[in-house]
């Protein structure tokens, strides 16, 4: 088996590395683009108006495109065309290309810099990270425990079961944007109730409090960015799982054991729901992935600056480092919750075996 986990694991190192070379080679072909954007304009001070201000603006970019190599070929190959025949020729370009510089650093912990702010793409990530792996960490194991408390309430179809089902549904039906706006307006709205901060989790922890007091604050701004990211996450595995627990109810050894005098919440938890977990393991594997997509709408609506909100902001800026790099660990993440899927088939179903 650690055999097979190894494979497994280099396996998913190759998918996210074509995942993220596949994004650079793409991206990297629209350079002209970021680097007007990086270098909006010339100074008025250090040129003249008309062909003066141009040529200086194109210095400017001559030079940031030779600071961070982007004056290299792009990859290995690169295509040529001659303009009096027309004719299409290939050039080897060997190890002197953008790609090489971006692979080797990349393997050496060097991701490269930001063309907004020239600060190292690492850092930038590891900033962001340390606000948006609290939030989907949390999302994510509050979601998946309440749905196994509500998935087995369901399941024994209890007095309140079709009005639970129907808020969970409609609750399925609302969209990010419009529960975070809800929670907004509603819990951190000074004419309604403001118990709790609409922003401003960054500087939470840069008073000058001692150790719980700003763990304190820490946590009251990450109420309602998790409460968003939770409400949202539970319907879909609350539902499923009670669907797959209602049919392990109506077996055969689910039968035998109330005959035996079982109670239902004991055929439950440790009969039924084992069983019922392995069609939905697949949902919870995909969740942290799931939540980091959504933490992008909830770090908008809460002006939180995590992962979600500084991708977007990369984008719209082309800052291609930063967004090579934040796909490269979503990329990391989604393909390692799919490896911790099949772990967790394994756990619940020792029948089941891996196949190389």
């Amino acid at each position: 088996m650690v055999g097979l986990v190894f494979r497994r694991l280099a396996q998913t190192g190759l998918a996210v590395w074509a995942l993220a070379s596949v994004v650079f080679l793409l991206s990297y072909r629209d350079l002209d683009a970021a680097v007007r954007l990086a270098l909006p304009d010339a100074t008025e001070a250090t040129a003249g108006p008309g062909a003066g201000r141009a040529a200086d603006q194109a210095t400017r970019q001559a030079a940031f495109r030779q600071r961070l190599g982007l004056d290299l070929p792009l990859f290995y190959l690169s295509r040529t065309t001659d303009p009096q025949l027309h004719w299409v020729k290939w050039r080897w370009n060997g190890a002197h290309n953008q790609y090489h510089r971006w692979a080797t650093g990349l393997v050496r912990g060097n991701w490269g810099v930001s063309f907004r702010t020239g600060e190292a793409v690492t850092a930038r990530l590891g900033r962001a990270l340390s606000f948006t792996l609290p939030l989907t960490g949390t999302a994510a194991f509050l979601a998946v425990l309440c749905a196994l408390g509500l998935g087995q309430r369901l399941a024994r179809r209890p007095w309140g079961h079709s009005l639970l089902q129907a808020a969970l549904v409609g609750l399925h039906a609302l969209p990010l944007f419009v529960v975070a706006l809800a929670l907004l307006l509603t819990l951190a709205n000074p004419e309604v109730v403001a118990w709790f901060p609409a922003y401003g989790l960054s500087q939470a922890t840069d008073a000058d409090l001692d150790t719980w007091s700003q763990t304190g604050r820490y946590a009251l701004h990450l109420v309602l960015p998790v409460a968003a990211l939770t409400l949202t996450a539970l319907p879909e595995l609350t539902l499923h799982l009670s669907g797959a627990l209602a049919r392990e109810l109506r077996s055969d050894y689910a039968t035998t054991a109330r005959a035996k005098g079982l109670a239902e919440p004991a055929i439950i938890r440790h009969h039924a729901l084992r069983n019922a977990l392995l069609p939905t393991i697949t949902l919870i594997a995909e969740l942290l992935p799931a939540l980091v997509a959504g933490a992008v709408v909830v770090e908008v609506v809460f002006a939180l600056p995590g992962m979600g909100r500084l991708l977007a902001d990369a984008a719209a800026a082309r800052d291609y480092p930063v967004l090579v790099g934040g796909i490269l660990l979503i990329g990391a993440a989604r393909l390692l919750a799919l490896l911790l899927a099949d772990l967790l088939y394994f756990w619940a179903d020792p029948r089941i075996r891996w196949h190389s």
